[in-house]
C-alpha cells in the first residue's frame, strides 16, 4: 500500500502500453507489413511469434539495439511462419514504433503530476533515438528517459533500473513506478521491492505468481487520486 509511505521523488513509468499504444501500433505495423506479402498469416499469430522471439533475444549478451534486436525478431518470426522477410520490414516496424501516440489521458494526467511537483522519467526497452517520437507528442512533460540502450540492458533486468536511479540520483525507497507491464516490469520491481501501481489496460496480461501491486488502476487518469489517498497531494 502507499498510504504512509514518503513522497516520491520522482515518478518512473514504462513506456509502451503505459503511456504509448503499443498494442494498437504494433498490430497497425503488422498490418502494414503483411499487406506486402503473399501467404495470408493472422496479425496477431505474427505479433506474438515476434514477441517471443524479441524478448529471448533481449536476455542475450553481449547487448545489442533495441533496433537490431526488432529487425531481428522480426525475420526470425517471419521465417517461422513462412513468411519472406524483406530488408525494409524492420524499418516498417520501428518508424511505426516512433510514432505510436499516447493514450488520450496521458498528457493532461503527466500536466497534472507536474503541476503537483513531481518529476517524471520514463525507463524504457528501446533507443534513444525511437523513443524521442514518443516523448515528442507527451506535452514536454517528461523530465528525464532513460533507455535501454544508456543502461546496456532491458527491463526485467535490475540493471536498468540501477542506472536509471543513479542516473535521477535518488535511492529505489524514492521512487514510484508505474507500468503496464507484469512480465518486465513488475517482475523487477517486485524482486527489487520499488513501489509500483499497474495500469491493467484489459490485455490479459498479469502478474505472475499473484503478486499484487501496491495499486491497480484501468488507465493512467486514476493516478492522481491514488496519490491524494496516499497523503501526496
Amino acid at each position: 500500500m502507499l498510504s504512509g509511505t514518503p513522497r516520491p521523488a520522482w515518478v518512473t513509468f514504462d513506456c509502451y502500453g503505459t503511456l504509448i499504444q503499443w498494442d494498437e501500433g504494433l498490430d497497425q505495423a503488422v498490418r502494414t507489413i503483411l499487406a506486402g506479402k503473399a501467404a495470408t498469416v493472422d496479425p496477431a499469430r505474427l505479433i506474438a511469434t515476434y514477441d517471443r522471439h524479441e524478448h529471448a533475444l533481449e536476455r542475450e549478451q553481449p547487448h545489442r539495439r533495441f533496433r537490431d534486436i526488432a529487425g531481428a525478431a522480426l525475420t526470425l518470426a517471419m521465417r517461422d511462419l513462412g513468411l519472406a522477410p524483406d530488408e525494409r520490414d524492420a524499418a516498417v516496424l520501428t518508424d511505426a514504433i516512433g510514432r505510436m501516440p499516447p493514450f488520450p489521458e496521458v498528457v493532461p494526467t503527466l500536466a497534472a503530476l507536474k503541476a503537483a511537483g513531481f518529476r517524471l522519467c520514463i525507463i524504457s526497452n528501446t533507443d534513444d533515438d525511437i523513443i524521442a517520437g514518443n516523448v515528442a507528442q507527451l506535452g514536454g512533460h517528461i523530465d528525464r528517459v532513460v533507455t535501454a540502450e544508456q543502461a546496456g540492458a532491458y527491463k526485467p533486468s535490475h540493471r536498468i533500473f540501477a542506472h536509471a536511479h543513479r542516473a535521477l540520483g535518488v535511492t529505489g525507497d524514492e521512487v514510484v513506478h508505474i507500468c503496464a507491464s507484469p512480465h518486465l516490469d513488475l517482475v523487477a520491481t517486485r524482486a527489487l521491492g520499488l513501489r509500483d501501481i499497474w495500469i491493467d489496460r484489459g490485455t490479459g496480461r498479469r502478474p505472475a505468481d499473484g503478486y499484487q501491486p501496491d495499486a491497480v488502476l484501468p488507465s493512467l487518469d486514476g493516478v492522481p487520486a491514488v496519490f491524494k489517498d496516499a497523503g501526496w497531494l
